[in-house]
Parts: structure tokens; sequence; C-alpha cells
């Protein structure tokens, strides 16, 4: 495509001779313009894919990547049949039962708290909950009097492992002088710190069969939470997912779920890229008036060429080799 004379006059004039040497050194500052521009936006999409994945890990490491949720004041009841086909779909992991509710826990101090009801050998399965247990262990938590709580939660509630919470729920008992709050003792298992402020101010686990009782739900469930191999494949199973469900539930996936913070983040990504890649257009524009200063300098050169019988396209070859020599070693 491109002559050896045409690529021998094009490198000759990136390296300029010492009365030459103002080109030479627009020549370098565009080689550095467009190797930092390149390296930022290497560097920083690099850090903001990794921050996206690492908060995909722990969000999606407790929440899995689809909830089967039943309709408000409902519970999931023969659920076996739906984990059971949901089980069966390749990309799935597992398949979790959980029970969820609000409840003011009470210590030395009090706060609202988010229940969570899980079988034992499940939240083992929670890497993010069973490698970063801080204090206590896990090994009470299948007796129907223990729970293990966020470390934060912990701390306002100013109690620690070995401890006593109270648990007040505002589904009361109904009564002769009126609606009771429901209320239990719990031993405290272990914390857990999982690095998100979210969860550690905010979670409590429980037995599944504790949960159930607590909240009179006999042998149902309030969500089936769905952990596929990873979040892209999750999306590509949906219809999957919506086919194995066949009781009357609601299905988010994990885009759904958390739709804001998702979308935010992926804003936040593409404001990024769009300002980093300004940064390359500018490094491009030295290219471009280097390019420019050297035909200025040049021209008596291309009047030379020009009588020698060096055609315009050749010409333009030449300098054409020279601007995308100072791109392309500088992307490198």
């Amino acid at each position: 495509m491109f002559s050896s004379f045409e690529w021998t006059m094009a490198l000759r004039y990136l390296r300029a001779r010492r009365q030459e040497g103002f080109i030479s050194v627009i020549a370098t500052f565009s080689f550095l313009g467009i190797g930092l521009g390149v390296a930022t936006l290497i560097i920083v999409m690099s850090v903001m894919n990794g921050f996206r994945a690492e908060l995909l890990d722990r969000i999606l490491g407790l929440n899995g990547h689809y909830e089967v949720r039943a309709p408000a004041e409902e519970s999931l009841v023969d659920f076996d049949g739906v984990v059971a086909r949901l089980a069966n779909i390749p990309e799935v992991v597992r398949v979790t039962p959980i029970v969820e509710g609000q409840v003011m826990a009470s210590g030395k101090a009090a706060s609202g708290a988010l229940v969570r009801g899980i079988s034992p050998n499940q939240l083992a399965a929670l890497d993010v909950i069973s490698t970063g247990i801080v204090e206590g262990s896990l090994e009470n938590f299948g007796n129907d009097n223990s729970i293990v709580l966020g470390y934060r939660l912990a701390r306002t509630l100013g109690v620690s492992a070995g401890d006593k919470v109270k648990l007040i729920s505002a589904q009361g008992t109904p009564t002769a002088f009126g609606t009771m709050p429901r209320v239990k003792t719990f031993d405290v298992a272990g914390l857990f710190d999982t690095g998100m402020y979210e969860y550690d101010s905010g979670y409590i686990y429980m037995s599944l069969n504790a949960a159930q009782n607590y909240f009179r739900l006999g042998d149902g469930v309030t969500a089936l939470e769905v952990f596929a191999t990873d979040p892209d494949t999750a999306l590509a199973i949906r219809s999957e997912v919506i086919n194995a469900v066949n009781i009357r539930a609601f299905i988010y996936d994990w885009q759904q779920s958390r739709a804001s913070f998702f979308n935010a983040l992926e804003v936040e990504r593409n404001v990024m890229f769009l300002i980093l890649t300004l940064i390359i257009l500018v490094a491009a524009f030295n290219i471009i008036s280097s390019l420019i200063m050297l035909v200025k300098d040049k021209g008596r050169d291309i009047a030379i060429l020009r009588t020698m019988g060096a055609t315009r396209g050749m010409i333009m070859r030449v300098f054409f080799i020279a601007g995308a020599s100072i791109g392309v070693v500088g992307t490198l």
C-alpha cells in the first residue's frame, strides 16, 4: 500500500536535523500526549471496571442474581417444585429460600434492622458472610435462638458476640387489650463485616426455621434467591427462570432490584470514558498541528519532490505515515 520511498521520507522527516529541532520537539510532545492520554484511559477504565466487578460480587453474593418474591402480606408456599425446576437450569448454581421481615433490634440501644432467615448451609455458601466473620462464629447458627448481625449494627446496639439482643416485630399478637408487638430474645452468635455499609449496619441473619416461627409463616417463605454463574449469564436466562416459576410471584433480576444504583454507576463510567476521550482528542490535535507545521517547513522539499515526479498522492501518504506513526507509537 505504501512504497519504500514514502516510508523513507516519512521517517526522515520525523528524525529532524538540528536546524529543524523545533519540529522534532513538537513531534515528541505529540508522542507524549497520545501516550499519557491512552495510559490514563486504560488505567481509569480498568479501575472503574474492577470497582464495578467488586461491587457486583459483594451485592450479588448476598442477594442473588434473581429474586422470586411473594406479593405483599403473602408468602410462598409449596415452593419445592419451583426450587427443583430452577435448580435444573444449567446456569443456576443454587436456589435459596429466604424469610425477610423488618424488626426493631434492642440491646444497650435500639435500631431498625432487616431480619433474613436462611438455612445454615445456605448461609455458609455466602462467601461474603462466611469469610467476613470478625467476632464469634457460625457454629451455633443452626440454633433457633442464635443470630448473626453486621458489626456496625452491633456497634450501634452496644453488643458483641455472646450478648443477647431483643427483636421486636410490628406484626404483633392480637389480644383482648389490642395488638401486642411480638418480642423475642436471641443470642448473638457472631458479627460479620461485608465492607458494605448498608448490610453491616442493617442486616440480621437467623435460621430459616427460627424466622418462619418468629414471623409466623408456617412452612412459607417470602422469597427465593437464585444464584447464577455470573451476572451476564443470569440476564441471558431470564425467560427460563420465568418459565420455571409457575406460582403467583414477582420476579426481579439483579439490574431491576438495584436499578438506580447500577444506572448511576454506568453513567459515571460513561462520563469518565467521555472525559478521557476528550483528553486523547486534545493530544490528537497536537499531531495535526505538528503535521501542519511540518508541511509548512517542508514546502521547499515538497516542491523538489514534485519536480522529480512525485504525485500529490505520494506526498500526502508521506505525511500520513508521519502522523500515523506518532499516533501508533504514542498509543503503544
